[in-house]
């Protein structure tokens, strides 16, 4: 299931990959298949099948979102990542087939054990922040998603135990293992670098894809 046409940006949070897939649509004319994308399909999903993704989807108060314990939060994160990976997969091959001749740019939870199995490696990028930027910084994002889980933290009866409650979770899917695991999952691998510029970064992006620009 080796697509030509299909450029995979997996690592941690922070690290710029939503950023670089849009930036990579709009220069190669192609399809970005950004950030959670398979949402798309959560509305039909059987939450027996795939009570990972379809949890945010039944869920009556997001406060109990927040409120769960890091072990309950990494559980999640684990099953959510093996479902998410089953729908971005029909996704892909779906798009790959409709648009032969466009290249598809992919924000992608797919495990890099998987992607070796699917892909070649220059088609596989891993873009990495640090452990420490990926949960501190996590609500400095402008989303929506995010600022709506902020704001319920903020609301909660004691906000900055929540808050603790909330990082101890994040640390536990950003941890130093995870990362670790990225950076030497054989895959070539750029590091945040807040001294480099977005464009210093699209060209090391483009370079370790060994993109050449549609005419």
């Amino acid at each position: 299931m080796k697509y030509k046409n299909v450029y995979y940006i997996n690592g941690t949070a922070y690290a710029g990959k939503s950023t670089m897939v849009k930036m990579l649509a709009e220069k190669y004319h192609g399809i970005a298949c950004e950030e959670n994308y398979h949402n798309a399909r959560i509305s039909d999903l059987d939450s027996n099948e795939f009570p990972g993704l379809t949890y945010t989807r039944d869920l009556k108060d997001w406060r109990d979102f927040i409120r769960r314990t890091p072990d309950e939060y990494e559980a999640w994160i684990k099953e959510t990542t093996k479902e998410c990976t089953v729908i971005e997969l029909q996704i892909l091959d779906e798009l790959s087939k409709q648009n032969k001749n466009k290249k598809i740019f992919v924000d992608t939870n797919i495990p890099t054990d998987v992607l070796a199995e699917i892909s070649d490696n220059d088609h596989v990028l891993i873009m990495l922040a640090e452990p420490e930027i990926s949960v501190n910084r996590f609500f400095e994002r402008p989303d929506r998603e995010k600022q709506f889980l902020y704001q319920l933290l903020l609301q909660e009866e004691h906000p900055d135990d929540a808050m603790e409650n909330f990082r101890e979770c994040l640390k536990r899917v950003n941890s130093e293992e995870i990362y670790h695991n990225f950076l030497n999952s054989g895959f070539r691998v750029i590091l945040r670098d807040d001294e480099r510029t977005i464009e210093e970064t699209f060209s090391l992006v483009e370079k370790a894809l060994k993109l050449k620009e549609v005419t």
